[in-house]
């Protein structure tokens, strides 16, 4: 089999694996969403084992690591090799009002996806406007004109 040569393709990705900042650590794009009382995060990671796949909770830092190994049979001549192996890092500040006991996640078909409740205090709320206060004052004005009555008679 044939490939083709594309030297912009092959600058373009020497280039990529020369300015690299962070060797050993690959790219996770990720979306993240609400949808309704749940944050809803799916993370790309295609080819990934899924016990390979950690999720840890530490106050209020979510970190997202997973490991993907390529592998290669021995002895055989590699014509192009564009798939890499390696370790995946993402780190997320969840802020205050999250139901971190409650957070889900579920891998498939190359897609982590989390769900990160809203918890109940953060939650939207309706205020009960109570109009007793009200009515007091309407009584207190009702007496204090009786008081100044009695102080005119």
């Amino acid at each position: 089999m044939a490939m083709k040569f594309d030297p912009f393709r092959e600058l373009d990705r020497v280039a990529g694996a020369l300015l690299e900042n962070r060797p050993g650590l690959r790219l996770m794009p990720m979306d993240l969403y609400r949808d309704g009382d749940h944050y809803i995060l799916n993370a790309d990671l295609p080819g990934i084992d899924p016990g390979s796949v950690d999720i840890d909770v530490d106050g209020q830092l979510l970190t997202i690591r997973a490991e993907r190994t390529v592998r290669g049979a021995e002895g055989v001549k590699w014509l192009t090799r564009e798939r890499e192996g390696g370790s995946f890092l993402r780190q997320l500040n969840l802020g205050q009002g999250i139901d971190i006991d409650a957070i889900s996640a579920r891998y498939e078909n190359g897609v982590l996806s989390v769900s990160i409740p809203v918890s109940e205090k953060a939650k939207p709320r309706k205020i009960e406007v109570v109009t007793g206060a009200a009515e007091t004052v309407a009584v207190d004005s009702a007496e204090a004109s009786d008081d100044q009555k009695s102080v005119e008679a």
